[in-house]
């Protein structure tokens, strides 16, 4: 699969940024630049038309007509004009104004069209194979002003052009200017932009470097300061370091485990062994070949129990880890509690322990466990409680729903009286194999996975449990499970 820097994406889409920068300032300049040039063209034009207007002067004639005195008209030699009088006569006109074949001007207007023809009209016009903006301007003389009544007024018309070329090539200038100045602009903040992003993407390679050192046989990583610091890399910082914790602890976890389960099957493999080589040392009467098998078969037994456990626990656990789309299984735990206690009546009578069950809830009490696993977790702490308790004593089970911060939840207390757990021991008695028993007597050792079974189970669910323990006075284990969500929502619905 081809790599894709991110260094390269911001770079490449910063100067992209930049170049369509440069292109609206080059586009906004060039309609800012004409705006401005041509207004500035226009009062131009206006002057040289006032100009040729203050040349119109008495033709002194009988019908005191006007004409255009072009003597004293110093204009630019490529400019064009005409003047026209009121009645569309021409006054006169530049020697460079187009005419045609038949010598009429190439622009003649009637007298209608430049009396209708608004004061100040700017149009556009291609003469002489060159673009000319032209500027109709009315005005008016006063011939014989001294006359009586203030003498006549005459009106006048004057088309004034000039070429545009010079002001199209001093627009492209200023916007040539703005251009280069965006280019080179561009061409210094490239590679500055490229060298901050590269000393700000720092604090992700070191901490990437950082990573990649942790191995299975070293978990240290010590994410540098300044990917803590900062606001985009402390979020993966934190979540690198709780990734690697749990993984840590998993593995941990899981080579206690394979050292833990290597010792437990190696110490049932041997007392077996054991057991057989006791019966081949000499030739034993028929009873004592009875009872040795029957020893052998008892640690076979307890080899058989330990795995069926360890697959068990694996189970559990691998259930656990793993999640789906559809809702997990409900039971009724005030009916589990009832077939758990039933079936283990019989180790409550050979150890002489009493059972007692109390639900304080109400008929019913549904969890998000199957049946299985929750006969599992009631059977494993009853059992561990009928173990650890002394003859003509008892183990009360406790039953109820409580409202918690999380809402409903189902409450299960198994109390015994026996010789209780010490405070050292008290936070190992969940870890699997452990157990506070040094002389592990077959009577209560048991496998030592009893309560690592119980934990993951309530785990899985979404639930707690806890021991606390006295010494001498006997020990209380506290379940704490989420009640079941359609029971749940029946609760409060019957409750408002």
């Amino acid at each position: 699969m081809t790599r894709k820097s991110i260094a390269f994406r911001l770079i490449a889409a910063v100067l992209a940024v930049e170049l369509a920068s440069s292109l609206l300032v080059a586009v906004l300049s060039l309609a800012y630049e004409r705006h401005i040039h041509f207004r500035a063209f226009d009062t131009m034009l206006r002057g040289r038309a006032d100009s040729v207007l203050g040349a119109v002067q008495d033709a002194e004639d009988e019908q005191d007509n006007v004409m255009l005195d072009q003597a004293d008209l110093h204009l630019p030699h490529e400019d064009i004009y005409e003047v026209y009088d009121e009645y569309g006569r021409l006054l006169g006109r530049s020697p460079l104004w187009p005419t045609a074949t038949d010598g009429k001007s190439a622009t003649s207007l009637s007298a209608a069209q430049l009396a209708s023809a608004p004061d100040d009209s700017i149009t556009r016009a291609k003469l002489l194979d060159r673009h000319y903006r032209l500027l109709l301007r009315h005005g008016s003389r006063i011939v014989d002003p001294g006359e009586r009544g203030g003498g006549k007024l005459r009106k006048v018309t004057v088309l004034y052009g000039a070429p545009t070329e010079r002001v199209w090539t001093d627009i492209r200038s200023a916007v040539g200017f703005y251009a280069a100045g965006s280019i080179l602009l561009l061409l210094i903040t490239g590679p500055l932009i490229a060298w901050l992003l590269h000393r700000g993407l720092e604090p992700l390679r070191q901490l990437a470097a950082l990573a990649a050192r942790v191995s299975v046989n070293d978990w240290q990583f010590a994410p540098p300061e300044s990917a803590r610091s900062t606001t985009e890399l402390a979020p993966v910082t934190e979540a690198l370091e709780s990734v690697l914790n749990r993984l840590e602890q998993a593995f941990v976890q899981q080579r206690a485990f394979v050292s833990d389960a290597a010792h437990e099957l190696k110490t049932a493999v041997a007392v077996t062994k054991s057991s057989l080589q006791l019966l081949t040392l000499r030739k034993r009467t028929a009873p004592e070949y009875e009872a040795g098998l029957e020893r052998c078969v008892t640690d076979i037994e307890r080899l058989e129990e330990l795995v069926g456990k360890m697959l068990l626990l694996a189970r559990v656990e691998n259930s656990s880890a793993s999640s789906g789309d559809t809702p997990p299984p409900t039971c009724d735990m005030a009916e589990c509690l009832r077939n758990s206690a039933a079936e283990l009546d019989t180790v409550a009578a050979l150890r002489h322990v009493d059972v007692h069950i109390t639900n304080q809830g109400p008929g019913r009490l549904f969890v998000p466990l199957s049946a299985e696993d929750c006969s599992l977790l009631i059977s494993n702490l009853l059992l561990n409680a009928l173990q650890h308790s002394p003859p003509d004593s008892a183990v009360h089970l406790r039953l109820s729903r409580v409202l918690s911060p999380d809402g409903l939840t189902v409450l299960l207390i198994v109390e015994d009286h026996g010789e209780g757990i010490d405070a050292a021991t008290l936070p190992h008695v969940f870890s699997r194999f452990y157990r506070g028993d040094p002389s592990r007597a077959r009577d209560t050792g048991g496998a030592g996975l009893g309560l690592a079974i119980a934990k993951a189970v309530v785990e899985r669910s979404g639930g707690s449990i806890e021991l606390a323990s006295e010494p001498g006075k006997g020990t209380t284990a506290t379940v704490h499970l989420p009640q079941a969500q359609e029971q749940a929502e029946r609760s409060y619905a019957s409750s408002a």
